[in-house]
């Protein structure tokens, strides 16, 4: 038996454990379940916990876990072009130690080095990048309520222990695999693990069945899932690697869809690697059958191959995006996985919900109306009755309506009622009901919810105090009311009872019908005064604002007409439904406003703008938001969101502003735009490396440079790239969303490449005709000359990259990045036109050359400068 067959033989024999396990506690009575847990209905106690969480340790999944030390150590040392490096510096060691006579292990040692330094630093990036990314996580852990000593309180999630007894409501993520010990019309939507679209109900009496697969048991609850609707009370079971969920992720896991970003760093670096493996045996065979010495020609096609590696590619990508997502943390944006900051980046549409990011969230109950709009204190007992008995999660809604009724003093006639039973709410119902019972044993049944869903189950309304079927006249009159207070932005919300209930039995939604309407509350949920500031900045960088809304048309225009989104078109829910995909692709071009929608339709809006080539970010923070935040490129939430949105978003605001994602946003980009400078350096400088390597191997009687020189050089030249992560980036660059485009880079290239040669071959003339480095014997002389040309036209053209500007005088540099290309330049001259040359087997320069160098700088760096012009001119952009 092979590892791999092994290994999954291991995992399936954990997983049938983990099964049968989970299986039996389901079975088991509740005082036979607590004697097994070590627990109690008060909860365990401290010390228990203690206990147990020594036994246990933390609640996390680590199999299939790639973020262990060790896997960061790998992932720095294993890489394309560090495998190149390696396999180069064997064939070195052969060449320059085994089998010459006189070992040489200079070049081995200079190779080695460059590969040890670009792991080290790309390893300390990462365990730097990680730590923050763990800072960071803290600031948005999910906690669960759980009972200690018989006091509830929040803990972490991953400090759940087995035995621990936990509270559940809308909202809720499953912290663990438990079991119910209570439950109250629970809705669990299990999706993850069983595929099932539909939420399922659970219950805490003990199954009926023996044979019903392990996720139909409907007291048994898995980590991985989340509540939908209603609230229960629960004993964990097993946590971590030992739940059902853990026993499946190393299974379950696999490398995600690579981003677009990704995507195309992969497709330059193996641009970059097949530009190489094409002219090294070209350099080799020009150089071998011209100057006749093989050994020498293999030595020094090995260094070209050395010198064409961007081995600092994957340094400075972690090194910028580490940095970029602890410079998110300080505008209170917190990235949850570094990749997704360029997406972030190139961003072009955000749909957004709008209570709370285009509003105060603050909602004020304004007014609470009979049919014909007149105050009626009843409406307001009805409502508050509704809202204080539900036990699902209370929204802004209810803690409105009980505020109110709180302040008119209705706190008491609580007392005279008891809730007997309660229909939680949901997203295609869009209301809730509760059953109540008074001391005078009546019951009834009290309903609120969206006005059209209400009117749908009611058969009679109560107008002018009496109670009468409803017909087209008194339709008419209660429309009319609601659509009035809705125009002038009130959220509208109806209220409906019934008396006719039965005695006894469970209720459900069947008995939502024959409802009697009776009124109407009115909301107010003021527009934010910083919105619409933050939406016309978004706009000013190219991000369009989409609000996709629950909410009704009335009070959606409204808003969005205060905060500047284009209010021209509205979409509702209803509209949706009938529109085909291709319509609705033809009507996102141009719909800002979509309201009344369910969950899965703000998937498929946003389903529709991706389809149309839009990068979408969604911003939600409800239950209804999940759907959306997974299909969106990038998911965003914010702090105080429910768990299952925090956990589905990749971005996390630690405050629910539009202003607060604005400036992520333009980090984003800054992040981007730094990785494309060093890639679009890499690639053009490469290229223009090759040109000139073939024109000197074909032309000049001896090596250009030594392969020594060369990785000296490249040692040089990666140095003074180290300041790019903390570089400054154009305001213009900012300004629009930023994607990938591997076609830019190529052009980059053929434009740039060919212009640093020109001035290497010019540099070779003066070297051959001026300096009279002509011959074998001034080989080194020659070589130390284009040494240090080389280094300081790689070293200086940087800062004529980073910007479509004229660089020091519009543009600066970050100080990191100035500090780490001036000390290469004073390197440079030193090694140059000292006897430290003779370390490197040159020749120091003559001052002569000073001046003949300066002249072929400025020339190259004016011609960089004209071509960025043309270049900006033709395709309207630079980096």
């Amino acid at each position: 038996m092979n590892k791999k067959t092994y290994s999954k033989h291991k995992l399936e024999d954990n997983k049938q454990i983990i099964e049968q396990t989970l299986r039996s506690m389901a079975y088991l009575p509740e005082n036979m379940l607590f004697s097994d847990m070590a627990s109690t209905k008060e909860g365990l106690t401290l010390e228990a916990v203690a206990g147990k969480q020594d036994e246990y340790g933390k609640n996390v999944i680590t199999a299939g876990s790639k973020n262990t030390v060790l896997h960061r150590l790998l992932d720095a040392v294993v890489n394309p072009f560090n495998v190149i490096l390696l396999i180069i510096a064997v064939i070195t060691f052969f060449t320059d130690v085994v089998a010459s006579s006189r070992p040489d292990y200079l070049t081995v040692t200079i190779i080695v080095t460059l590969v040890l330094l670009s792991s080290l630093v790309a390893f300390v990036q990462s365990q730097r990048s990680n730590a923050a990314a763990e800072k960071l996580s803290k600031m948005i852990s999910n906690t669960a309520e759980v009972l200690r000593d018989g006091i509830s309180m929040e803990v972490p999630m991953d400090e759940i222990v087995p035995g621990d007894i936990i509270r559940l409501s809308a909202g809720d993520m499953l912290p663990a695999d438990v079991r119910f010990l209570t439950t109250k019309d629970t809705f669990v939507a299990q999706a993850a693990l069983t595929g099932e679209s539909n939420p399922v109900e659970k219950f805490s009496a003990l199954p009926r069945k023996e044979d019903c697969s392990l996720t139909d048991l409907q007291n048994i609850g898995f980590m991985g899932s989340n509540i939908v609707s209603g609230s229960a009370l629960a004993i964990v079971l097993a946590t971590g690697n030992h739940t059902y969920f853990g026993s499946m992720a190393k299974s379950l896991t696999g490398d995600k869809a690579k981003t677009s970003f990704e995507r195309g760093v992969d497709s330059v670096s193996k641009l970059l690697i097949r530009m190489m493996i094409i002219i090294v045996p070209i350099v080799f065979l020009i150089n071998g059958l011209i100057k006749g010495d093989w050994a020498g020609a293999l030595l020094f096609s090995i260094s070209i191959a050395v010198g064409l590696t961007p081995e600092m590619l994957p340094v400075i990508m972690t090194s910028t995006l580490a940095k970029g997502a602890v410079s998110m943390s300080k505008h209170k944006v917190i990235v949850r996985t570094l990749g997704a900051i360029q997406t972030f980046g190139e961003m072009d549409v955000l749909c957004t919900d709008k209570t709370g990011t285009l509003t105060e969230d603050k909602i004020i109950l304004e007014k609470y109306m009979n049919l014909h709009g007149e105050d009626d204190p009843r409406i307001l007992r009805h409502a508050y009755l509704n809202s204080h008995f539900q036990t699902g999660l209370k929204n802004l809604i209810d803690i409105a309506i009980i505020d109110r009724a709180n302040e008119n003093g209705l706190e008491d006639m609580i007392a005279d009622y008891r809730c007997i039973d309660e229909i939680p709410f949901d997203f295609s119902r869009r209301r809730m009901s509760v059953v109540l019972i008074d001391k005078n044993d009546k019951r009834q049944l009290i309903t609120k919810g969206a006005v059209e869903e209400i009117l749908d189950i009611s058969s009679h309304i109560e107008i002018n105090g009496q109670v009468v079927p409803i017909d087209d006249k008194t339709r008419r009159i209660a429309l009319a009311t609601y659509e009035a207070h809705n125009k002038d932005g009130l959220r509208m919300i109806a209220i409906a009872q019934k008396n006719q209930v039965p005695d006894s039995g469970a209720f459900s939604v069947a008995d939502e019908q024959d409802m009697v309407l009776i009124g109407f509350i009115g909301f107010l949920d003021p527009p934010k005064e910083s919105a619409k500031t933050a939406i016309t900045a978004l706009r000013e960088h190219g991000v369009r604002t989409v609000v996709l809304t629950g909410d009704s048309e009335g009070v959606a225009i409204k808003v969005c007409g205060k905060v500047g989104v284009d209010n021209s078109r509205v979409l509702s829910g209803l509209d949706i439904e009938k529109m085909s995909d291709s319509e609705l692709l033809k009507a996102v071009a141009t719909c800002d406003l979509f309201a009344k929608l369910s969950p899965s339709q703000k998937e498929r809006v946003v389903k529709m703008f991706q389809m149309a080539g839009h990068t979408v970010g969604y911003m939600g923070d409800g239950i209804n938001d999940a759907p959306p935040l997974r299909q969106a490129d990038v998911g965003i939430s914010v702090d105080t969101a429910v768990d299952i949105a925090k956990e589905t978003a990749d971005i996390i605001l630690l405050k629910k502003d539009l202003m607060v994602l604005e400036e992520g946003v333009i980090e984003g980009r800054r992040t981007f735009g730094n990785i494309v400078k060093y890639i679009k350096m890499a690639a053009s400088g490469n290229f223009g490396n090759m040109i000139s390597i073939i024109a000197a191997s074909i032309f000049l009687p001896f090596l250009p440079m030594l392969p020594v020189q060369i990785l000296t050089q490249n040692l040089l030249c990666d140095f003074s790239q180290m300041g790019i992560p903390f570089d400054s980036v154009d305001v213009e660059y900012i300004k629009k969303p930023r994607n990938w485009e591997t076609k830019s880079i190529k052009l980059f290239m053929a434009f740039l490449g060919p212009v640093s040669s020109v001035f290497d071959i010019l540099c070779f003339a003066i070297m051959w005709w001026i300096i009279g480095a002509k011959t074998e014997a001034l080989s080194p002389l020659f070589q130390c000359g284009w040494f240090v040309f080389g280094t300081l036209s790689q070293v200086i053209v940087i800062h004529m990259i980073r910007t479509g500007k004229l660089p020091f005088v519009q543009s600066k540099p970050s100080l990191p990045l100035f500090f780490s290309t001036f000390i290469v330049v004073i390197v440079a001259f030193v090694i140059g036109f000292t006897d430290v040359s003779i370390a490197l087997d040159m020749a120091s320069l003559p001052l002569t050359f000073l001046p003949w160098l300066a002249a072929i700088l400025v020339g190259y760096l004016l011609c960089v400068q004209l071509i960025k012009s043309l270049y900006i001119r033709k395709y309207e952009e630079w980096m």
